[in-house]
């Protein structure tokens, strides 16, 4: 690799890294907040919070290092050119694709980056992080439960309780479980604990009061279409045991999300599952985007080359550059989420997504090439100086000739 190839490239490399892993880390702050209250308030420990919250990071870097990649190309190539660097390489001789080289490689190592990160780590790593939320709602619903809130564990199993002891034990209990259709049970308790077993977590409520409304059957020989009606029952207790994990059980044969899946298993879905039409849509389209995603770093470094190594000189024109460049790839963000949108719910428009992907790196680089077969104007002959204007051409040469004579005549 040439030297001027491998100094650029080298800029390039370090400025890649050090804003990808600081706009990542930026990123995993800011999502991670949601999850500080369980170390804080609830008693996760800090390992747990550390493990659960990392395995965001592939996701992020997945979304990100596209946007970083045309990031680092237009700010270097923008500092070359206001340090007249790029001037200088022009001067030796070297083309706009000479130049655009280093880029071109940052993208496409970029771009491998993304498809590992698409096709491998990302399916792995969000599977993770389900199966961690979905431990932390069974095996440890203790901790979910803050006094004065409402807590809802599961979908159907809502639990508050007034005030929380030190070594956890609850008071002024309140439960509600709707897991029963139609039979919804409320509990009242006095005190309460709330203990781990192999079969998951387990509320022991004590002096308290159970009441379920129940559906009785209209009595025989009543008129066809007579409705059920429905019965208060109440019962007193000294001490009953509610199981928490049966509030999620329903979630152990859910259906996984799209990026859980592999790229097989989105394209070909197990029949087994009996998948609606609309799911089946969604990831086919989310396949798509899979595999056309990494292409856009291509396109957003095509983009940055377009901006940075075009147009003439200017003493003072990298700020008007880099809002062009940044407005451009905002908007083919946001045009990318509307395409993504629209590709899941109609399956014909999924060819969008990746025009989405490889046009703007085609546009970008047919105007890096100098927009071949667009008309151009042609330059303007230079007009005569003022002082002949009207002249003819024998007495113009016959003044120069004068003139060259004072000259000479001054010197000798």
């Amino acid at each position: 690799m040439p030297r001027i190839d491998r100094y650029i490239l080298r800029q390039l490399l370090v400025s890649l890294f050090a804003v990808t892993v600081g706009l990542a880390a930026l990123v995993w702050l800011t999502q991670s907040l949601r999850f500080i209250e369980l170390v804080l308030d609830r008693g996760l420990s800090l390992a747990v919070f550390v493990e659960l919250t990392s395995l965001m990071l592939p996701s992020f870097f997945a979304v990100i290092l596209p946007i970083t990649t045309f990031v680092v190309a237009l700010f270097c190539y923008i500092r070359l050119a206001a340090d007249r660097e790029l001037v200088v390489m022009r001067a030796a001789g070297l083309s706009q694709w000479r130049l655009s080289r280093p880029v071109l490689a940052l993208a496409l190592l970029s771009t491998l980056l993304c498809y590992g990160l698409n096709l491998w780590l990302v399916p792995i790593s969000h599977t993770a992080f389900r199966t961690w939320q979905y431990e932390i709602r069974n095996q440890m619903a203790a901790i979910l439960l803050q006094e004065g809130v409402f807590s809802s564990v599961g979908g159907d199993l809502t639990v508050y309780a007034r005030r929380r002891d030190r070594d956890g034990t609850l008071h002024g209990i309140l439960v509600h479980d709707a897991r029963d259709r139609g039979n919804p049970v409320t509990i009242l308790a006095e005190a309460g604990r709330i203990a781990s077993t192999p079969q998951g977590p387990r509320v022991t409520l004590i002096n308290g009061v159970r009441q379920q409304v129940e559906r009785v059957a209209p009595p025989a020989g009543s008129p066809p279409g007579t409705p059920a009606t429905s019965r208060l029952s109440s019962l007193s207790f000294a001490e009953n045991t509610v199981d928490l994990a049966r509030a999620t059980r329903s979630e152990e044969t859910r259906n996984r999300d799209s990026r859980e899946r592999s790229l097989d298993e989105l394209f070909n879905p197990d029949p087994a599952e009996r998948l609606p039409q609309r799911d089946i849509d969604k990831y086919r389209a989310e396949g798509h985007q899979r595999l056309s995603a990494p292409l856009t770093a291509i396109s957003f470094a095509m983009v940055a080359l377009a901006v940075s190594l075009t147009g003439g000189f200017r003493r003072h024109g990298g700020a008007l550059r880099i809002a062009a460049g940044v407005l451009i790839v905002v908007g083919l963000l946001a045009l990318g989420l509307a395409v993504g949108n629209l590709a899941a719910k109609r399956p014909t428009l999924i060819p969008l997504i990746w025009l989405h992907a490889i046009a703007p790196g085609l546009v970008a680089a047919w105007w890096v090439a100098g927009a071949p077969g667009v008309p151009r104007r042609a330059p303007r002959r230079p007009q005569p100086s003022a002082g002949f204007a009207g002249t003819a051409p024998g007495a113009e040469s016959a003044v120069q000739g004068g003139r060259s004579g004072v000259t000479a005549m001054g010197r000798a």
